[in-house]
């Protein structure tokens, strides 16, 4: 590779700007933090769909590109299924795979890959892997689909074998792989065999701002939450591993029980409509549909209380992105889910709030409770949920850490082009 000053990035991802919620803020923030500091970037996406499985109003169609703030975005068409499990969700990632395929890469000196989606990202790998030129590219995991099969029962013995080939052969020929959690890296030496040279930890950032002072009273007149109730809020995706009628039920005991509790679902997902179906006619149940980023941070500084709640059964898959936004708004989370697990840890971490058995909603009640009756304790948990923000969780030094890995990467291949052209001068006889 010949040395340049600027280096360019290409970022394959399927979700970008101006998808609100899951992997795509990090993405993008990603993204305009290396321009920032100097790097050319470019990115190929797909059109926005997500969490409704919708293209948005204004998109999709044909592919497209633009320029935004000095990034040549290419959006691509793609299959989006409106219930994206199963063969759905895989024929959805393979129709943008194969798009990425055939698409004008031009020249960069690093592919960052963003992973999920993984058969799209296999791939593009594979076209990586058989271009003439070499390529070095990074993986960026978010989720680990083997794991995420194993631990929601989505998949057969067979398919979930087949599912952890493909990421293990994926990620083996990546030339670097950065992971959100030490406990991914641990996962990728121990079951995949990755070397921790190969691996970074990069922990994903709070996107948001810091909430700008606001009159919390009106912001719960607006969403009808009355003063004298305890507002318990789920934000974001509402999918197969969110197990979110669990929530659904604890508004039902909560209603039966006649305790001023009201569970609010903040988002969208393809479980959605089922959840409404579900919770049809349960007065402490709420649904509020996506807000923008300003109405967001307001909508869970408003709240009392922040829920995470997962699936039984998974505990090392993933780590709700939730949790960098919910420690931004300064309020205690409780968070149902497998104590031994990923989100456990990250609770018990930052001291921000309490875990609880997955699928038990009764235990959601008693702690939405006990923080109602113990407000100190509440006030603490928030308190240490923005100090973990604040410390662990900045955007700038993640930024940096991930520039510095992309240019150690384009360094270490400079180094063996350079190696290898010495030794052909001399025809390898030293």
């Amino acid at each position: 590779m010949t040395k340049q000053t600027q280096l360019k990035v290409l970022v394959i991802g399927l979700n970008f700007s101006p998808e609100v919620t899951g992997i795509a803020p990090y993405t993008s923030g990603l993204v305009q933090g290396l321009v920032e500091r100097g790097f050319a970037v470019d990115v190929i996406t797909a059109h926005p769909h997500y969490p409704e499985w919708k293209v948005h109003a204004g998109f999709g169609g044909r592919k497209t590109s633009e320029f935004l703030d000095g990034v040549r975005v290419t959006r691509l068409p793609h299959y989006v299924p409106s219930s994206p499990e199963g063969l759905k969700r895989l024929a959805s990632e393979i129709s943008f795979g194969i798009g990425v395929m055939f698409a004008k890469w031009g020249r960069p000196d690093v592919i960052v890959m963003v992973s999920p989606a993984l058969f799209s990202t296999a791939l593009a790998m594979l076209r990586a892997r058989m271009s003439h030129r070499k390529r070095i590219v990074n993986i960026w995991i978010q989720d680990l689909y083997s794991l995420g099969m194993a631990e929601t029962g989505t998949g057969s013995d067979f398919i979930t074998r087949v599912v952890t080939w493909v990421e293990k052969v994926t990620i083996a020929a990546a030339s670097g792989v950065v992971v959100i959690h030490s406990r991914f890296a641990a996962h990728l030496g121990e079951k995949f065999g990755i070397g921790s040279a190969q691996i970074e930890v990069i922990r994903n950032w709070t996107h948001l701002k810091p909430t700008p002072p606001f009159d919390f009273t009106a912001v719960r007149a607006t969403h009808g939450w009355n003063p004298d109730e305890t507002v318990v809020l789920h934000a974001g995706n509402m999918g197969i591993k969110q197990a979110l009628g669990n929530v659904v039920e604890a508004a039902r005991l909560a209603e039966a029980q006649d305790l001023p509790v009201r569970f609010v679902l903040l988002g969208n997902g393809s479980q959605r409509d089922a959840l409404m179906a579900q919770g049809k006619g349960i007065s402490r149940l709420q649904f509020i549909d996506s807000l923008d980023d300003f109405g967001f941070q307001r909508a869970l500084a408003s709240a009392d209380i922040l829920l995470v709640n997962e699936k039984l059964g998974v505990s090392e898959m993933a780590v709700p992105s939730k949790l960098t936004s919910y420690y931004n708004a300064g309020r205690p989370v409780i968070a149902a889910t497998d104590r031994r697990g990923v989100t456990a840890a990250e609770i018990e971490s930052a001291r921000g709030g309490v875990v609880v058995d997955a699928e038990d909603p009764q235990a959601i009640i008693d702690e939405a409770i006990g923080l109602r009756d113990d407000p100190a304790r509440a006030a603490l948990f928030g308190a240490n949920g923005m100090r973990y923000r604040a410390d662990v969780l900045g955007q700038e030094v993640a930024i940096d850490r991930f520039a510095q890995w992309l240019r150690g990467l384009t360094s270490m291949q400079d180094h063996v082009d350079g190696h290898s052209h010495s030794l052909g001068k001399d025809g390898g006889n030293s």
